[in-house]
């Protein structure tokens, strides 16, 4: 794919409008990197003492997960995901904590045991997939969290790294509900249907009717034009990346 540069006004609605978008979820990068600040320490903690970490060391991370959750607007769960192997006493652990209807933090308690849990391998999934394959921050859904919530949910997430290796993700839920009523006005107010898509193309908020939230958008490079960070045009398309957050804005050129 050629994408033609496109010129960057500062008063062009649509930039203004992507502009919004990446300030909407900025809040939410900020809690992430938070944690993945967090358990990056823990980690080298654990491993200045000579042992590798387990899952009980993760339980240091509990005090910052519920602040976050408490404070984050949008943020309806948040945690640390570990990779595969990297704990000494359990093969997979997802330290990972949500927000109940009635405002109380719990804990999401999983069975990951591969003879028995359909959810014992959660690394081909979008959101630990992108951040481990990328080594960038990602954005991932829409999607129904059977895991979590059985929310129609995004998940953003950043990699953890310890001593140059991957270790995991840490991450933060937001309910799409949540997400669209934030930036579904932003939408409704340029000239014509607009969308915003993932990486991947999968559509996280809409305000064409012809790319419904939750569908896959083909065609453009989305992941390219996030890594150039500049707006562009194809196949009759405008492409505007939101400032900070790994979304486009799709709109007709």
């Amino acid at each position: 794919m050629v994408v033609s540069p496109g010129a960057t006004v500062a008063t062009d609605p649509e930039t203004w409008v992507a502009a919004r978008v990446g300030g909407a979820l900025e809040a939410v990068f900020a809690a992430v990197a938070g944690i993945r600040a967090d358990t990056a320490a823990l980690l080298e903690r654990v491993a200045a003492e000579g042992r590798r970490p387990a899952s009980r060391d993760l339980a240091a991370l509990r005090p910052g997960l519920h602040l976050r959750l408490r404070h984050g607007e949008l943020v309806s769960g948040a945690g640390f995901v570990a990779a595969p192997g990297l704990l000494a006493d359990v093969p997979a652990w997802l330290e990972w904590w949500q927000t109940g209807a009635d405002g109380a933090v719990r804990p999401l308690l999983l069975d990951l045991d591969p003879g028995r849990s359909a959810y014992s391998d959660y690394t081909h999934w979008d959101w630990f997939a992108l951040p481990r394959d990328t080594g960038r921050r990602a954005v991932a859904g829409p999607y129904v969290d059977y895991l979590c919530s059985d929310e129609y949910s995004l998940t953003l997430s950043q990699p953890v790294r310890s001593r140059g290796a991957f270790a995991g993700v840490a991450a933060a839920d937001v309910y799409l509900r949540h997400f669209e009523a934030a930036v579904l006005p932003l939408l409704r107010g340029l000239p014509g249907p607009a969308r915003l898509v993932n990486a991947r193309g999968r559509v996280a908020a809409s305000a064409d009717p012809a790319h419904l939230a939750g569908s896959l958008t083909k065609g453009p490079d989305f992941g390219g034009v996030l890594a150039t960070g500049r707006p562009g045009v194809y196949d009759g398309l405008r492409l505007v990346p939101c400032r900070g957050v790994p979304l486009v804005l799709v709109l007709a050129a």
